[in-house]
């Protein structure tokens, strides 16, 4: 990184007094092997250990890379750990605030000390999403050239929010939420590092299963959040961090509730139920216990996908396509701003008519398959062709539905096993009244026009 006059004063005022800086910042890791999660993007031979000098000779040098992650789980952390160990020319940019000048400048910079010292330049561009298209389309020839090695963050889905030439000419490297076992070791160090607290305080099992819960995988969240419960305590004269001491100093009660235990199933069941209720007023209650134990957004996207088709149906034939939208849209966008998406989605959920018909005719349908109720498909449906089909018989009396007034034909479908079972037996809930008599009227004229009772 090139310091000016206010970095270099910065990191030595930090250097001297490192308690003025926050916790999260000095526990930032200054190797890649001090690096916690994201071991699948470190082994002997990745991009990132070329990046900083590893086995980077011979003609193929370290390629530009893509870090797409959702917010604290180490995209800056390891560009920052590249610009400490690098010997490479190293620059920071912030797509908010940076334009086409700034990048243009540092592109000019990188050619000069590339020609005149030999030096590469590495530039680390922080929330590359933000870019224009005009604004990434800059960065091109310098990435092609290679007159800067790119390390770009986002937590947008690239392939969205990213030019294709500008990604096609660098690796995209996707970073896997920090686990609750990557937090307590981020957390432990913590509490024990020099840098960090040093010992002065500890942290009870619930205290730090609480804190696991808010940081919702985010270890910049978890190190703020122990910093103020531990400056709490501090204060207090304890030397221990009560749960009632971190929530006092976060603001935040404990909610009971445990991911990975029977807590997370029961909330899980208590939302779709609630919503298959069509009380919305509980469907959001357990969806805030949900948000607010950080559970993964995802999980409960796909939830309310299940629950659109298997309780709602052809009632609100619109209710999957808000599911698959929030779906999307939480992949995209992630916390904070995705509990929004999951709200409209649930609330939309709850307030909808409901049908499990499609539920239940799918069942039906799998048990008589596995009762053996198949059967060979009859004669006039069987594919046509290939050579020899006609001698077989296949396809012969098949009536082309197009060619009959209203587009009907009275002929067998199902197997005679099954020849007249119902499987779909429509609400008249909402929209699907209307697909109840489309059912009575099609099945009436598929038995020759009478009535279907």
């Amino acid at each position: 990184m090139e310091p000016d006059l206010f970095t270099a004063a910065a990191e030595d005022r930090q250097e001297k007094d490192p308690a003025g800086s926050p916790l999260a910042v000095r526990m930032r890791p200054r190797t890649l092997d001090e690096v916690v999660g994201q071991q699948h993007l470190l082994k002997p031979g990745s991009p990132l250990r070329r990046l900083v000098g590893e086995g980077s000779g011979g003609p193929a040098g370290p390629s530009s890379v893509f870090l797409w992650g959702p917010p604290g789980i180490g995209k800056t952390t390891l560009a920052y750990v590249v610009s400490q160990a690098t010997n490479k020319r190293f620059v920071e940019l912030s797509a908010i605030t940076a334009g086409v000048k700034e990048v243009r400048a540092v592109i000019d910079g990188a050619r000069r000390a590339s020609g005149g010292f030999g030096k590469e330049t590495v530039l680390f561009l922080d929330e590359i999403h933000r870019f224009s298209k005009a604004q990434q389309d800059s960065l091109l020839p310098a990435v092609e050239n290679r007159w800067v090695t790119l390390i770009a963050a986002t937590t947008e889905n690239p392939h969205f929010s990213v030019i294709s030439p500008l990604l096609s000419r660098s690796l995209l490297l996707t970073l896997e939420p920090l686990t609750d076992d990557d937090l307590r070791g981020v957390l432990r160090r913590a509490l024990t590092a020099e840098r960090g607290l040093g010992g002065a305080v500890t942290l009870p099992e619930d205290t730090e299963a609480h804190l696991l819960r808010i940081a919702g995988g985010d270890a910049r969240r978890a190190l703020t959040a122990l910093e103020a419960g531990a400056g709490s305590a501090l204060a207090k004269g304890e030397q221990e961090i009560s749960l009632q001491t971190l929530e006092e100093s976060v603001d935040r009660a404990a909610v009971k509730y445990d991911r990975d235990g029977d807590q997370h199933y029961d909330v899980a069941s208590a939302l779709i139920k609630s919503i298959r209720g069509s009380d919305v007023d509980a469907a959001l209650h357990y969806l805030a216990r949900m948000i607010e134990a950080g559970e993964d957004p995802r999980f409960i996207a796909r939830r309310l996908m299940i629950s659109a088709s298997e309780d709602i149906g052809l009632a609100d034939p619109s209710a999957l396509q808000t599911a698959v939208a929030a779906a999307q849209a939480v992949a995209m966008i992630g916390f904070p701003e995705a509990r929004i998406t999951l709200s409209q989605a649930t609330i939309a959920l709850a307030l909808a008519p409901k049908s499990n018909a499609a539920y239940m005719a799918i069942d039906a349908a799998l048990a008589d398959i596995r009762a053996g109720q198949a059967g060979p498909v009859p004669p006039h449906l069987r594919d046509s062709h290939y050579k020899g089909a006609e001698k077989l018989g296949h396809g012969q009396g098949y009536q082309y539905p197009h060619d009959l007034p209203g587009g009907i034909a009275a002929q067998q479908y199902a197997p005679d096993a099954v020849h007249g079972k119902r499987y779909y037996t429509p609400t008249r809930h909402g929209a699907e009244a209307r697909y109840a008599d489309v059912a009575d009227r099609v099945r009436a004229r598929l038995r020759g026009g009478g009535t279907d009772g």
